[in-house]
C-alpha cells in the first residue's frame, strides 16, 4: 500500500479509536460508570455501533481502554510537573501532585473494578520507579534519609499518599504531603 494511504488509514482508525474514548469518558462523567453501553457510546462519538464494535468486542474493552489512558495522561501528568519544578523542588511537586489524583477517588466504587487490570499493574510500577528515581537524586544530594533504599521508600511514599483518596479537603492532602517529606529526612533533621 503507498504510505499515504497507510498514513491515512491509521489517522481515521486512530481518530474512530479516540473519539470512542471520549464520548467513553463523557458518559462517565455525564451518567456514571455502571450505565456506560455499546450504543451510548456509539450515539456520543457519532458512529455507528457496528463501527464501534470492530473496535471493541463489549463495554468492558472499551472502559479498559479509556482507563488505559486515564492512567498514561495521569503518569504524563506526573513526569511533566517533575519537569516543570526546579531540581530541588521535583519530589515535592510530584508528590502533591499524585497526591491530588489520588485525591479525586476515595478507592471505592464501580471504578475500582477497572483498577484489577495488568495495565494498571504495570502502570503502578512504572510510578513506582519513577518515584524511586526521584528519592534516589534527593538522597544522594543529601536531603533524604539514606540508610533506607529509595526502592523502601518508594514504596513507603506512594502507601502514605494513598490514604489522599479519604482527606476531607486539599489542605488535608497538603498536609499529608508534607508529613510524608518529614518521614524521608535524614535522621536527626527529621524536625526540619
Amino acid at each position: 500500500m503507498p504510505r499515504l494511504w497507510t498514513e491515512t488509514i491509521e489517522g481515521h482508525r486512530r481518530a474512530v479509536h479516540d473519539a470512542a474514548l471520549d464520548a467513553t469518558a463523557a458518559l462517565v462523567v455525564e451518567r456514571g460508570l455502571a450505565s456506560v453501553t455499546m450504543s451510548a457510546i456509539a450515539e456520543q462519538a457519532g458512529i455507528g455501533r457496528a463501527t464501534l464494535y470492530k473496535y471493541f468486542p463489549d463495554v468492558d474493552a472499551v472502559l479498559t481502554a479509556w482507563h488505559e489512558r486515564q492512567v498514561e495522561r495521569h503518569l504524563a501528568h506526573l513526569v511533566d510537573v517533575a519537569d516543570r519544578a526546579g531540581s530541588g523542588r521535583r519530589l515535592e511537586a510530584v508528590l502533591l501532585a499524585y497526591a491530588a489524583l489520588s485525591g479525586q477517588h476515595d478507592g471505592s466504587g464501580p471504578a475500582m473494578q477497572l483498577h484489577r487490570g495488568e495495565h494498571v499493574a504495570h502502570a503502578r510500577r512504572r510510578l513506582h520507579a519513577f518515584v524511586r528515581d526521584l528519592l534516589a537524586e534527593r538522597a544522594e544530594a543529601g536531603e533524604l534519609r539514606g540508610d533506607v533504599p529509595a526502592d523502601e521508600l518508594a514504596g513507603y511514599v506512594l502507601g502514605a499518599l494513598s490514604a489522599a483518596g479519604g482527606m476531607p479537603s486539599e489542605a488535608a492532602v497538603r498536609r499529608l504531603v508534607t508529613v510524608t517529606l518529614a518521614g524521608l529526612r535524614p535522621p536527626g533533621r527529621a524536625r526540619g
